[in-house]
């Protein structure tokens, strides 16, 4: 016979790691050490929950495949393997070939032989009573007559269930009796139920087909009372097992327990605020009426100074006023209605922005110190014009000389309605809004060089207004339903404030520049702390319609909103140095004495810059200070 041909060696990967919870492995790449005192590797990836699915689904030996824990290899087992498994799972012996139920052989036969099988003689301990038990037996009861070995006690046959209420003191009042209510006694019987009722008990014909079409819930009684001659002649009740059922029902379905109610002194839900007399000063009565628009007066601005007020109206005009006497200095008249008007904030310089139809007016309107407006001029008419022209979003008109007259020095012609503008606190720029809802809504423009920038690439939603920070290089846009603040060093949105409100009609920043408010067409008012959440610190619903305009004062803790329910109110709202202290808002007046107009109240409140008083423009065509 030719030689066996020698097979490729098998690689012997035994763990030769011994008897130890392969947990101790979890931590290392290896799993063992083989013959060679090599590292065995585990496989490359543990599967995981996916991986096992994917497999059951997809590997038709997934069924009889296992893992070796010792390799961490899988192993699939052969078919004598799984018969093994099989076999030892039904209690069958391993091995296929062993025969439980071969023919015994007996050893020692039934019949008796005349040689024994083994004939040695028996060991004389067999028949002598051992010392070595003697002795332990002597141990034993030495032990027992000193005590140290008890005898086994007997066992104690009582019952291993108890009472378990069998030491409770009866007086107690214990949990478990503190909440029972009993149950409520039945009505006991009456006369109608009687066998023999009173004639007036019985039902009459009618009764009875009343009775019958009521439903069983509206029955007076869930019986008709019949007459009997005597207790023999009453039948059986045919609705006792119902009734019956029923009252068992009543008492394990309808749940008895004690409410505890608690006592609550309504005054204590109630915050405590100071009371408004001593948060003076705040405006409290009306002191002047300026009149003279002829239709609804929309917005209205103060010089820095304090002396001057400017008013726009339906009636196409805008006026000029002294504060302290009620007196029109001026009229402009601009041929269209104006949305929004805005006064210069840097004191050294005295301009108004207009918004009319579809262009901003910067009008000078030569008031007050001489010097100041004619400085004014000057530095508008020192502007150079750049060599080449510059595509820009809105047209730069100069006046012509019959506007020149009037007022009017510069001519900002925007492609769709203007309805807002606001300057920034150093005075050169300004922005405006546009009733469009493309990415060209805000615009942000330089009086001194005469250029205009359209700050974003696309549109987030219609915006309602814009405001500059006060301090830094911030811009606040409010759309309906968010107030977005933008870095313009950064170029970059900084926080997204959620108004909860449906659409929000106007803004105002708190001078520090950390608290913002807004007013809202669903009369609420949302103060926002910048620096503790983008969600409202308070909504504030004192007003009964919608908010039009909202304003902070400059000094003093104070801001007011104005609403179509023809009222101006005034908060006090305190905002500490202290970082950890809330601001503190409390209402403290409520200024009443404009007309409803055409369902209109008040549409823009204002405060004057360094008194407390505050300025409010209605729909009635007035213009009232409150001081």
């Amino acid at each position: 016979p030719s030689p066996p041909v020698p097979s490729a060696p098998l690689q012997d990967i035994r763990n030769t790691v011994g008897n130890i919870p392969m947990e101790w492995y979890q931590d290392f790449p290896h799993i063992g050490y083989n013959l060679e005192g090599k590292k065995i590797y585990k496989p490359i990836r543990n599967k995981d929950e996916l991986d096992m699915f994917l497999e059951k689904m997809e590997n038709p030996d997934y069924w009889r495949t296992v893992q070796d824990k010792m390799t961490g290899a899988d192993i699939k087992l052969t078919d004598e393997q799984v018969d093994l498994v099989n076999r030892l799972q039904k209690g069958q012996f391993g091995d296929v070939h062993f025969n439980p139920y071969e023919p015994a052989v007996d050893f020692f036969t039934h019949e008796v032989m005349i040689h024994p099988v083994t004939n040695r003689p028996a060991d004389k301990r067999s028949f002598i009573p051992s010392l070595i038990e003697k002795e332990k037996v002597s141990k034993l009861v030495h032990a027992i007559k000193m005590g140290w070995i008890k005898p086994r006690k007997p066992k104690d046959d009582t019952p291993t269930y108890y009472d378990l209420w069998a030491h409770e003191d009866p007086n107690s009042i214990l949990g478990r009796h503190k909440m029972h209510v009993p149950a409520p006694k039945m009505k006991l019987p009456g006369h109608e139920e009687s066998y023999n009722p009173p004639p007036e008990y019985l039902l009459s014909e009618e009764e009875k087909l009343a009775w019958e079409q009521q439903e069983p819930a509206e029955r007076k009684l869930n019986f008709v009372p019949q007459q009997y001659r005597c207790l023999r002649a009453v039948p059986a009740y045919s609705r006792f097992i119902h009734e019956r059922f029923e009252r068992c029902l009543d008492l394990y379905l309808c749940p008895r327990q004690r409410k505890m109610r608690v006592n609550v002194d309504p005054e204590d839900l109630i915050p405590k605020l100071p009371k408004p007399r001593d948060l003076q000063p705040f405006p409290t009565t009306q002191a002047l009426v300026y009149r003279g628009h002829t239709s609804l007066v929309r917005c209205i601005s103060v010089s820095p100074s304090g002396q001057w007020l400017v008013s726009g109206s339906d009636d196409c005009t805008v006026r000029f006023w002294e504060v302290s006497t009620a007196r029109c200095m001026k009229t402009l008249p601009v041929g269209g209605v104006v949305k929004s008007i805005a006064w210069n904030p840097n004191p050294t310089v005295c301009l108004v922005a207009v918004c009319v139809e579809q262009s901003v007016l910067l009008v000078n309107p030569c008031l007050g110190d001489k010097l100041l407006y004619g400085a004014t001029d000057q530095l508008l008419e020192s502007y150079v014009a750049p060599e080449e022209e510059r595509v820009q979003p809105v047209q730069w008109v100069t006046a012509t000389m019959e506007e020149h007259s009037k007022g009017v020095r510069l001519v900002v012609q925007h492609s769709k309605a203007v309805k807002q503008v606001t300057w920034h606190g150093k005075g050169d720029y300004f922005a405006s809004v546009v009733s469009d809802n493309s990415n060209m809504q805000v615009l942000i423009h330089q009086t001194s060089k005469r250029w205009t920038q359209n700050p974003f690439r696309k549109s987030k939603g219609l915006v309602q207004c814009v405001l500059f920070h006060p301090l830094r290089p911030y811009f606040f846009v409010a759309t309906q339903r968010y107030v977005r603040l933008y870095n313009l060093l950064k170029q970059e949105l900084t926080k997204k404030l959620m108004t909860n409100c449906k659409w929000v009609s106007s803004m105002a920043i708190h001078p520090g520049g950390d608290n913002i408010i807004c007013g809202s067409y669903d009369s609420k008012l949302a103060w926002f702390d910048l620096d503790l959440s983008t969600r409202p610190y308070q909504l504030l619903r004192h007003h009964k319609k919608a908010l039009r305009s909202v304003a902070f004062h400059k000094h003093y803790p104070l801001f007011a909103s104005g609403s179509d329910d023809g009222t101006v109110i005034v908060c006090h709202g305190m905002v500490y140095n202290d970082l950890l202290q809330n601001p503190l808002l409390v209402p403290v007046k409520v200024l009443k004495g404009h007309a409803l107009t055409l369902d209109l109240g008040v549409l823009d409140v204002l405060f004057h810059p360094t008194q407390p008083w505050v300025f409010s423009s209605g729909a009635d065509g007035t213009i009232r200070l409150y001081t």
